[in-house]
């Protein structure tokens, strides 16, 4: 009975036999490294199995030993192969029916997502798993639910209610603000003048922040460590100018941000790096101190007004300030450059400038696409309605 058994077992009914196409699509798949670990599994099986001429035509428990797996998953591979072909094989075998019965239906689920948008129970920040998942359960939607549940019901529409996002918001149907994003959009859309150019400006804050304990360095198998205590060593402030037709911009760096540190590089602008140009288009927000009257607290009067009379100035609306290339250009220096502890004016000034340089060297321009036409498209609740 045992001999039987074993020759029957040794008789192979399925044989695989690649084709040189489907060989070096396997190979190609376990050279790539980013297929799932079943599939790297099924692809190695068949290429061991592969019994066409010049192939290794391995038996079925040498197979399970190399590839770690049961014989009899070997077995299923090979079967699948033959009968249903070489993408079938690769893959599991889709269930007849699902292992764990649905637990919303369409109705809980809606009810679920407008749950989700609601406000928060008193004492909470945001919904959590658990807390749908309890209310939904008060509300004798369902007679019971997991937060697991609750959280795959979620994922597929994307809602994350335990996150918030914060950005400038716009004032709907508001004349003041399509006409001053309307004057911005213009602006970017004309052809490039070297006796005009174009400057966009901004300015943000950075704290200064220096470390108590010298980090150490990150080693083979270690994340750098950095210890939680830090000292604070004041505040700085950084201009931000930037010309986005050239891929050209300058920071620099202040200790406060006065309107007479507003004009100072409004000056630096006007007089030294655009001395022959006949006016400066510039684009920048609505912060107090963007003022011509910043050029009258810093210069003299005759100075001031010279200074004044060669800018062409144009003011992001309130609220928009996602308008200015400028403030792009910050969050660019932010991400790459600043997202790190820095401890002092002379270290802050060193890392900008080197980032300044690089991105300058490389000529980094900012297509700016969207225009009035889309504006009117997009942005139509943020226009007035008309009688």
């Amino acid at each position: 009975m045992r001999t039987c058994a074993a020759r029957r077992a040794a008789v192979k009914r399925y044989i695989v036999t690649l084709t040189d196409e489907e060989r070096a699509g396997l190979q190609g798949l376990l050279a790539g490294g980013k297929a799932s670990a079943l599939k790297q599994a099924h692809a190695r099986i068949l290429l061991k199995a592969d019994a066409s001429p010049g192939g290794p035509g391995w038996s079925d428990s040498k197979i399970a030993e190399a590839v770690e797996v049961g014989t009899a998953t070997v077995e299923r591979v090979r079967k699948r192969f033959v009968l249903q072909g070489f993408e079938a094989a690769l893959v599991r075998k889709p269930q007849e029916r699902p292992s764990r019965l649905k637990t919303l239906d369409g109705r809980a689920e809606a009810r679920l997502i407008a749950l989700a948008c609601s406000p928060p129970p008193d004492g909470r920040k945001a919904w959590t798993m658990q807390l749908l998942a309890d209310r939904l359960v008060e509300l004798e939607v369902v007679p019971a639910v997991c937060d697991e549940t609750v959280r795959r019901c979620l994922k597929k529409g994307e809602l994350k209610p335990h996150l918030k996002e914060q950005c400038c918001i716009p004032p709907a149907k508001n004349a003041e603000f399509v006409a001053a994003m309307e004057d911005v959009l213009d602006v970017y859309h004309r052809p490039y003048d070297e006796r005009r150019p174009l400057v966009c400006l901004d300015e943000a804050s950075r704290q200064l922040i220096g470390e108590t304990i010298t980090p150490i360095p990150a080693a083979p198998g270690r994340p750098e460590r950095v210890d939680y205590e830090y000292v604070r060593s004041g505040t700085a402030n950084l201009f931000m100018a930037t010309e986005p037709l050239l891929g050209w911009r300058a920071v620099k760096v202040t200790g406060r941000r006065t309107a007479v540190d507003f004009a100072e590089v409004v000056r630096w602008l006007v007089e030294d790096v655009h001395e022959e140009a006949d006016k400066i288009v510039l684009v920048m927000d609505n912060l107090n101190t963007h003022k011509i009257a910043s050029l009258y607290e810093a210069f003299p009067p005759e100075q001031a007004r010279r200074i004044a009379e060669r800018l062409e100035i144009h003011h992001t609306p309130k609220h928009g300030s996602w308008l200015n290339v400028a403030e792009i250009e910050l969050s660019v220096l932010s991400r790459q450059c600043l997202d790190r502890r820095i401890g002092s004016m002379d270290e802050l000034k060193r890392e900008v400038a080197a980032w300044e340089e690089e991105r300058n060297e490389r000529r980094v321009e900012t297509r700016w696409r969207f225009t009035t036409a889309d504006a009117r498209i997009k942005l139509h609740r943020l226009y007035p309605s008309l009688p």
